[in-house]
């Protein structure tokens, strides 16, 4: 498996369509900064998204996505500025529309992604706040973005799910478009393209419960141990160990966060000979023992769930 798609499994990313609609102008909708992923296209018509100032607003086309990343609010209206509804109270005045009923109604969809654990944090810290992707003739997001808007058009059987894998598809393509152009585009991507540490980032990240050493990381490279040393520092901005002990944590925090595994069981995943190893060495990492970390987690993850259940 390669790192972006290793990133995006363990990322463990959930699409679920929570918008298509019909809106005949005026219309807008506000959407709530705690959504880690937002994914917006139109199938018809025009419409505008915006920040905090509507004078950020960019322009929404057909045949075009727009991804927002949690953080603000955002709005999606039939101009800049446009007032805007509450998801409920939006698809409740915009319920009975129907594609064919005025001609001048925009059709759009709106999809949301959550993402677990730190892993799929990190990918999405390395997109920009707003992104929008066309996509050429030839680009295989092109053929995503007709195969949505002829979904959308219809009511089929099990369409949620067809929705849903597009949307995944959807996701992948444009996060694989930003990062093959981006200047921020997150060190170890562009690492796993460089053929003297593609190997060794890859081997590392199939098996980090392997006893990885320098030398044998370097002999996988095709490179000497001094030069293996020199290239990965340069390219990942710290050293071999140090790249694997910080991937060995992640890995650690998000078995810690989904409590699927028993201290014994994330040891033996993570390459440490025994619990004891592991709470050590997790404690020199992170100040704490990996137990006081999960029971932290767990009591702020309560938190956030009684704020959002009383919010609502």
């Amino acid at each position: 498996m390669d790192l972006l798609a290793d990133h995006l499994v363990r990322a463990r990313a959930t699409g679920a369509v929570f918008a298509r609609t019909v809106a005949e102008p005026p219309w807008g909708l506000r959407l709530d900064g705690s959504i880690q992923l937002s994914v917006h296209t139109l199938v018809r018509g025009r419409g505008h998204l915006w920040l905090d100032t509507p004078g950020s607003a960019v322009e929404l086309i057909p045949g075009s996505i727009t991804l927002v990343r949690g953080g603000p609010n955002h709005y999606i209206g039939h101009e800049p500025g446009a007032e805007c509804l509450e998801p409920d109270e939006f698809r409740t005045r915009h319920a009975q529309k129907s594609p064919g009923d005025n001609p001048q109604a925009t059709v759009f969809l709106c999809g949301a992604y959550q993402f677990s654990g730190d892993v799929g944090s990190a990918l999405l810290e390395a997109l920009p706040q707003v992104m929008t992707l066309s996509a050429a003739d030839d680009d295989p997001l092109r053929d995503v973005i007709t195969l949505l808007s002829r979904e959308l058009v219809r009511n089929e059987l099990a369409q949620q799910i067809v929705l849903d894998r597009l949307l995944d598809l959807l996701l992948v393509l444009a996060i694989r478009s930003d990062f093959r152009r981006s200047t921020t585009a997150p060190r170890w991507y562009r690492a796993c393209a460089d053929p003297r540490l593609g190997a060794a980032l890859q081997a590392m990240h199939e098996n980090a419960a392997h006893p990885w050493t320098v030398p044998e990381l370097a002999a996988i490279s095709g490179l000497s141990r001094a030069a293996f040393a020199r290239v990965f520092r340069e390219a990942l901005g710290r050293a071999p160990m140090q790249y694997l002990t910080e991937w060995r944590m992640t890995i650690a925090r998000d078995h810690l966060r989904a409590e699927d595994l028993t201290l014994p069981q994330i040891a033996d995943a993570i390459g440490y000979g025994s619990p004891f190893a592991f709470a050590a060495a997790f404690r020199r990492y992170h100040g704490e023992p990996p137990g006081t970390w999960r029971q932290r987690e767990r009591s702020a993850a309560e938190t956030r769930l009684l704020t959002t259940h009383h919010g609502s």
